[in-house]
Formats: C-alpha cells, sequence, structure tokens
C-alpha cells in the first residue's frame, strides 16, 4: 500500500530552489521518497495525479509528493 500524497501540490506552488519531497518513478508503491531542492520543472500542465515531475539538484528526477516547510 502506496501513501503517496492523494493532493500533492499543483505546479503554480513549486518554484526553482523549492526544498520539495519526490517519489521516483521506480519507488512507485514504495515510502522511499527522495528529499531535495527542484533545478526543473519538467510537467507543463498545472496538476498531475501522481505529482509535478521535477529535476532536483543532484539530477534526481521525481514527483513532488510535498513541499518540506520553508
Amino acid at each position: 500500500m502506496s501513501s503517496d500524497n492523494p493532493n500533492p501540490p499543483k505546479r503554480s506552488e513549486i518554484r526553482h530552489g523549492t526544498k520539495v519531497w519526490v517519489i521516483e518513478k521506480k519507488n512507485y508503491g514504495t515510502n522511499d521518497y527522495t528529499q531535495g531542492i527542484v533545478q526543473d520543472i519538467l510537467t507543463s500542465k498545472n496538476d498531475h495525479p501522481r505529482g509535478i515531475k521535477v529535476r532536483l539538484a543532484d539530477g534526481t528526477v521525481g514527483r513532488v509528493q510535498w513541499l518540506m516547510e520553508q
């Protein structure tokens, strides 16, 4: 059972430099999230059921599940 966020942040809430938790495709269905800083926003639509796809500063590509508290 996955605990992915049923209401992930919209693209308008995500900015370059935002600290986020993402889920990588290989980890769908697990609780293996990755923390990082957004470098590029890869999804063009404002929302996506699994989360907005981003590339983190370390090169990890995943879908944003949560924004970290600023």
